[in-house]
């Protein structure tokens, strides 16, 4: 596997878990006044994991 294409896996599935924390533990996060609802992290959790297992995927072939 190529490094960077094992770097681009690893930040995918970074983001992802992240997001999922930000679900289950109800982090809140405001942009310039605007409060990010709790299903934008869901939405970009599930975005994150597709997008990781895909490079990681491509990768192993």
């Amino acid at each position: 596997m190529k490094p960077f294409t094992l770097i681009a896996a690893l930040v995918f599935g970074l983001v992802a878990l992240l997001q999922m924390l930000r679900l289950i533990l109800g982090w809140p996060v405001v942009v310039n006044g605007f409060a990010i609802p709790l299903w934008a992290s869901a939405v970009a959790c599930l975005v994150a994991a597709v997008l990781a297992v895909m490079v990681w995927r491509e990768a192993r072939r």
